[in-house]
């Protein structure tokens, strides 16, 4: 059973409540089809270790959106309105909803306008895996019958509908039950490949190259300590020895029957 909630989108009590909740534009970084998100990330927002960045794009999309879904309701006749919704631990935040309760929309308005993806798919009737995932989490929310997705360019826009797919449904919740033990235990999750940022600047290089370097000859110098640490055991005779800066002791340890030898520097007079 779903409940309407009394907020509007983009307040500082909306970003509240998305701290507390699985939310709608958040699955596909579970399912591993997110363009801008990954579980890692996902996770540092849940527990605080990252603010929710707001780029053009999305701010963009925010103030098209009240242009974008009259269009859609003049092109269609469906009256819709925005709203906030929850269903047990998972929260969808609707561009529209009819009165009906039985249609959502979703609205997205790509910066490319016509030249970008998201369009060219929704021309061909199809929508975008990410876009796919975030709907299917509001068909579950809400209940509805089905789903209006709009991809709109300033002006006009194209309608894709979705239907509800239970299947793809379970295999949502079950990702976000794996993820949300990550967050109530505060460990995060293995990092993917999208977390790794690949370098390539002039300056990287050289920290790059001064760290191999010096780790190389760190490891031969090491080889060459444990040489001449061998050498001062082997010529060592008593229990206690010194000179020249260093001292050699050997003693037995514990009852392993085994004899261990300790090598330190000593103090130089100044």
């Amino acid at each position: 059973m779903s409940t309407i909630l009394t907020l509007v989108q983009g307040t500082d009590e909306w970003h509240q409540h998305r701290m507390l909740y699985r939310n709608a534009s958040e699955t596909a970084a579970l399912m591993g089809v997110s363009p801008w998100l990954t579980p890692y990330q996902l996770w540092e927002i849940k527990t605080g270790r990252r603010s929710q960045e707001v780029n053009f794009a999305m701010q963009r999309g925010t103030e098209l959106e009240p242009a974008a879904r009259a269009a859609y309701e003049l092109a269609t006749g469906n009256i819709m309105e925005p709203l906030v919704m929850v269903s047990d631990d998972y929260s969808a935040s609707l561009d529209g909803v009819s009165l009906a309760g039985d249609l959502i929309l979703e609205v997205k308005c790509p910066v490319k306008g016509r030249g970008s993806e998201t369009w060219k798919e929704a021309e061909a009737g199809n929508i975008q895996p990410h876009y796919y995932w975030q709907v299917q989490h509001q068909l579950m929310v809400t209940g509805a019958a089905k789903a209006d997705f709009y991809v709109f360019d300033g002006e006009e826009g194209i309608v894709v509908e979705v239907l509800p797919n239970p299947q793809d449904m379970e295999q949502l919740r079950l990702a976000w039950d794996d993820f949300w033990v990550f967050v109530q235990s505060d460990s995060p999750p293995p990092l993917s490949q999208l977390d790794t940022v690949v370098r390539n600047d002039h300056e990287w290089q050289l920290a790059a190259e001064d760290y191999i370097a010096y780790k190389q000859a760190a490891e031969v110098a090491a080889k060459a300590v444990e040489q001449a640490k061998f050498k001062l055991a082997d010529l060592a005779r008593h229990n206690s020895e010194r000179g020249f800066g260093v001292a050699v002791c050997k003693f037995w340890k514990g009852n392993s029957g085994k004899q261990e030898i300790r090598i330190t520097l000593l103090k130089q007079a100044a």
